[in-house]
């Protein structure tokens, strides 16, 4: 009957107060985890003690609860958690182990998520994703890195996870897996013809890269000093506009992009760099203009 439960919240949370009879402010929507402490506190309890302990624990509707390190629980304790169609797990884990496990388990599980029209490669250890109207180029685009060593993460559907406050993590489907229509080609299988090391299974996504027809209406980015940028799923990334036109080599753009980004980790920023050198450059002209203007010798 526990098994019917549902899990709401990804957090974890261990009754140590609680199995004193303290239950304010207790977690109920948690999983509880009971380590060896908890387990040695409850067999000193008498039966009386222990079966009045449970049902109190148990009647606050909890999801279920572990016991860590194989530690089979007290009968009193199990047939509460029976009567209140609970469910009682035991792991062989140690408690920071099964903590640390089930808590990024639980955090991908539970992390806000959306799915996205685009291709995901991993180019020189940063994760670009490529947007823009179906039938673009993303496809191609993707393939031609992959033929330089780079490697495909997904392609046309791009599932994208939030961990943590700052971080957005793209995956495929699993249904098309590394698989990738060329048009006029049909579907191909990165992974067959490719080998193992031109794939990811994840990647972190860095930089957004929107391919989009050139348009002489348009006014598109020429110095970069000030950076666009995006938000997917509350994170804000990195976001660069790239027109598309014949002859325009978006292999080689998109790969200076993915090192300009690491420049700009490393803070190192040529834009800004070159901006300042061109101000100092023009104010000592000016300078040397006004001094030789003021010279009437």
């Amino acid at each position: 009957a526990g098994m019917k439960k549902v899990i709401q919240h990804p957090d974890l949370h261990r009754p140590g107060l609680a199995l004193t009879g303290f239950f304010e402010r207790f977690s109920n929507k948690r999983i509880q985890i009971l380590g060896e402490t908890e387990m040695a506190y409850m067999s000193r309890l008498s039966l009386e003690r222990l079966a009045e302990i449970s049902r109190e624990l148990f009647e606050r509707d909890i999801p279920m609860v572990i016991v860590t390190k194989g530690i089979t629980p007290r009968a009193e304790f199990v047939d509460a958690a029976d009567r209140f169609h609970t469910g009682v797990f035991s792991s062989r884990l140690t408690t920071l182990e099964l903590i640390n496990r089930l808590s990024a388990y639980l955090e991908q599980i539970f992390a806000p998520s959306i799915t996205v029209h685009g291709t995901l490669v991993d180019v020189y250890g940063v994760g670009l994703l490529y947007t823009g109207k179906s039938g673009i180029g993303k496809s191609e685009v993707a393939l031609d890195l992959v033929e330089r060593g780079h490697r495909l993460v997904a392609d046309d559907v791009v599932r994208i996870n939030r961990r943590g406050a700052d971080v957005i993590i793209g995956t495929g489907e699993e249904l098309l897996g590394h698989h990738m229509e060329i048009r006029g080609v049909g579907i191909i299988d990165i992974e067959q013809l490719f080998g193992i090391r031109s794939i990811r299974l994840q990647k972190r996504i860095e930089v957004e890269v929107n391919l989009a027809l050139w348009s002489e209406t348009e006014e598109y980015e020429r110095l970069g000093v000030e950076a666009k940028r995006t938000t997917i799923l509350g994170v804000e990334i990195p976001y660069v506009r790239v027109p598309i036109s014949p002859g325009k080599n978006i292999t080689v753009i998109s790969e200076v992009i993915a090192m300009n980004h690491m420049l700009k980790v490393y803070g190192k920023d040529s834009a800004i760099e070159f901006s300042e050198k061109l101000s100092q450059r023009l104010s000592r002209k000016s300078s040397t203009r006004d001094y030789l203007e003021s010279d009437l010798e």
